[in-house]
Parts: C-alpha cells; structure tokens; sequence
C-alpha cells in the first residue's frame, strides 16, 4: 500500500495508457500512439507490415504536428493520416 502512494505522489509507475488495437489496413497494421501535449493529443503512432515468410516486422514510426482534444479523437485522427500515408508510398513508408 505505501508502495502505490509514494508511487503515486513522487511519479514513479507507467502512467501511460495502454497501446491500442492496430487497426489493419491493405496488409499494413497500424497503431495509434497519442502523445500528451498540455492536456491535448498530439498525432502519432507505429505503421507495422509482417515481412512474409518471416517473423520480422518492418515498422515506421510517426508524429505529425496536429494537435488533438481527446484521445480517442486523435486515435482516429492517427488512423486517418495513416491510411493516407500508405495510400501515397505504399511499402516506400520503410525506405530510410
């Protein structure tokens, strides 16, 4: 018990909400990872592709500047952009 209130008094544990569901789209997973800015969401998130024939995963992580109210409205936001991503390069996401 003083373990969880001096936890929760000096910052100590994750606070951070769990990931949520990836959300597959034209054999691309992606994740929306909000992060928090000044009580508001900023866009960001994992785009994931399971390399055939293989346990490994290519993976892309982005951040855009938009800057949302909610979380579960900048999930959705994530989603968005990251459809139109994929749309406009396609596996060229994972080129570096």
């Amino acid at each position: 018990m003083l373990k969880k209130l001096f936890s929760g008094l000096f910052g100590g544990g994750d606070k951070r909400a769990p990931e949520a569901e990836p959300v597959e789209y034209h054999g691309f997973l992606i994740v929306p990872d909000p992060q928090e800015a000044g009580g508001q969401f900023r866009v960001s998130g994992w785009i994931r592709k399971p390399v055939e024939g293989s346990d490994e995963m290519l993976e892309h992580r982005f951040e855009r500047s938009d800057i949302v109210p909610g979380r579960e409205a900048c999930e959705d936001l994530t989603v968005n952009k990251a459809k139109r991503f994929i749309d406009d390069l396609g596996d060229d996401i994972f080129n570096k």
